[in-house]
Parts: C-alpha cells; structure tokens; sequence
C-alpha cells in the first residue's frame, strides 16, 4: 500500500501509518517548509498586522493575515510535490466572493486546472452568506471557507488569489495543508471550472461543462441559480454527454430537484453530506436566488475520451405544460481527469461575474 493511499482520506484510514509528511502553508509559514512556521519578526512597515505583537515578539501571531490590494494577485501557495492537498480554510469576504479569483496551476502548467470566483469555489453563490455542512465543503458563520476535496500534484503546485474588487481587501487568511507523499500513477488532477449565461427560451440548456478530453471523473457540482420567472423553476433535466455522446445523453436526470436528491420542489433549506440546497432567497432585493450542490463523492460519473454536461431551465405554464425559462444560471463544475486538460473559455469580465 502506497503512502497516498495510507492517507485514508477518510476515518477507515486513520489507523494505516505510512511515510506522509504533513505540511501547511499560511501566512505565518509561506513555504510550508518543516520548523518554519511563526518565525516573522514584528515589522508595522511591512507586515500590516504585526504592530498587535509587537510588545510580545516573534513566535506570537506576528503576521496571521494578509492584505490584498486593488488589482493584486497574491501566490498563497507555491511549493513543490509530489503531495496532495487534504483541507483548505480561507477566510475572504463572502460580499466580495464574486471580485476574488483562486486559480490552481499544477506541475508548471501555463494555464489553470481551476479557475473561480472564491465564494463559488465553496458553494456561495450570489455573494450571499450560507453556511454549508457538507463531507467534500463545509462554510462556516461568518465567513469561513472549507474544503476537502483530495487534490495530488506531482511536481509542484502553485495557487493564486486574485483581487479584482476596487476596494483592497483588508483580510486574507488561510491554511492550506498537504502531506509530502508519493502519488499513485492512475490518480487524476483535480480541476473545478465557473461559468455563468442567461439561457434561452428557445433552447433552455446551460452548459456546466464542455470541450473536456481525456480519461477523468467528474466529481461535482455547484448552480447559483437565479430566477427571472415567477413560479417554480425547477423541472429541468441534467444530461451527461459521454465519450462522444452527440444528440443524446448516455445519463438523463429526471427534474433539477431531483438531480438535488429531493423531491416535490424545494420546500425548505438542506444541508447534507453529498447535497444541499442552502440559500432560498425570496427575491426581496432582487429576483429569487438559489444556491445548489451535488457532490458525486459516491456515485462519480467516469468518461475514457470527453465529457460534456448541461442542464434544462424548464419550469410550468398556467395551463400545465412545461414553460421554456430565460434563467441566469451561473456554475462550479468538479471534476478529475488526467493533463493535460483543454484550456478554459475566458473567465468574464468582474461585470459580468456580479450577481443580480
């Protein structure tokens, strides 16, 4: 049994010893380099947080946060493999989540294998609070942001927080934590993609994911949905398109909410270990707004050569017959798969990303 899989990954693990390493990477260990952390020495003209340990000195939380300027791409890890990230804790602000960018570039690649605004990443969608309790996502009042999905890297690892916002964000902190261990030949890369349209009543499907090549497993999946119809919105069906699947779909759901493992609507919030509905918004300022996930942690959907999924934007007419909508629908898709993988459409424009 290799040391990747000594991980665990899970309580059945735990008690398999290996030779993992642990490491974390946070502002008071950027490098994540053993016997390395709490070392900054109080500087108020460079670290911005320091003057509160300034009459206690080095070792005591001398520089536990960043600021992030205007326009600012800040490398919040960048360290060298072969390893796998086991947990993520980052704390931005949710109001902003749309403004703030994360990217992760694995083994030197040129282009990112994820790409998001921050508070989509962990399942906040619309810039509004909701906390999340879930295996893969966990959010947490008032702006705590968690997530466990396993992600190896063989050579190196590099990822960036970007702020877009016109206003400096004040408060950055993280603590992102890796084992040091050798990673089995058949793991994948794991990669998560935004996207976000307004779908067409003519032809009502959003497209999650497309233009994916290669051998992978598609893992999960975020919607932001807003409503710009009265009435339920929720009958669409989600279609994955498989190793080279063209005008029909090899998986065919049966409802959005039933894609959500629910039934009968969504008559009130849920949380649960591989899926939720956890923001119901009555549209009082502004139209009604959903935040989903489905996480796949259990029931993956695997593809050999491509992948392509969407899903419908259908709801009722008052004489009960199916209702074509023009939904915003904004998107996290999650998925592993072997690199190199198709570049990503261009992230829109910080207008085009902000909520209704």
């Amino acid at each position: 049994m290799s040391g990747f899989e000594r991980l665990g990954m899970g309580l059945g693990g735990l008690p398999l010893l290996g030779d993992a390493r642990t490491r974390s990477v946070c502002p008071e260990n950027p490098t994540g380099e053993k016997g390395k952390g709490g070392m900054a020495v109080p500087d108020p003209g460079k670290l911005p947080f320091s003057a509160a340990a300034s009459d206690l000195g080095q070792g005591w939380k001398v520089n536990p946060f960043h600021k992030v300027k205007s326009g600012e791409a800040l490398t919040i890890m960048d360290v060298d493999g072969p390893g796998v990230i086991q947990h993520i804790w980052l704390v931005a602000d949710p109001a902003k989540g749309r403004s703030h960018i994360i990217r992760f570039y694995w083994d030197g690649e040129e282009t990112p294998s994820i790409e998001s605004p921050v508070s989509d990443f962990f399942a906040v969608g619309h810039n509004k609070f909701a906390p999340v309790n879930s295996l893969a996502v966990i959010v947490n009042p008032k702006s705590a942001f968690n997530c466990y999905w396993p992600m190896p890297f063989r050579k190196h690892v590099k990822i960036t927080f970007t702020n877009e916002d016109k206003d400096e964000l004040g408060l950055l902190t993280y603590q992102i934590t890796y084992a040091e261990t050798q990673v089995p030949e058949n793991a994948g890369y794991f990669h998560a993609q935004w996207r976000r349209a307004v779908t067409d009543r003519a032809n009502p499907d959003y497209v999650i994911l497309d233009n994916i090549r290669g051998r992978g497993k598609y893992a999960g999946t975020f919607l932001a949905w807003t409503q710009l119809s009265d009435g339920w919105f929720g009958e669409g069906e989600i279609k994955f398109y498989i190793d080279g699947d063209a005008e029909f779909p090899t998986i065919c759901g049966t409802g959005t909410e039933d894609y959500l493992c629910g039934s009968y609507g969504f008559p009130e919030l849920y949380s649960t270990a591989y899926v939720g509905n956890v923001l119901k918004h009555a549209g009082d300022d502004g139209p009604p707004k959903w935040s989903l996930y489905r996480w796949h942690i259990m029931d993956p959907i695997f593809f050999d050569k491509d992948l392509r999924v969407t899903i419908q934007a259908l709801g009722w007419w008052p004489n009960g017959k199916y209702q074509p909508l023009a939904d915003d629908i904004a998107s996290v898709a999650y998925w592993y798969q072997e690199e190199p993988h198709a570049t990503f459409r261009e992230l829109p424009d910080i207008e085009e990303r902000w909520p209704r």
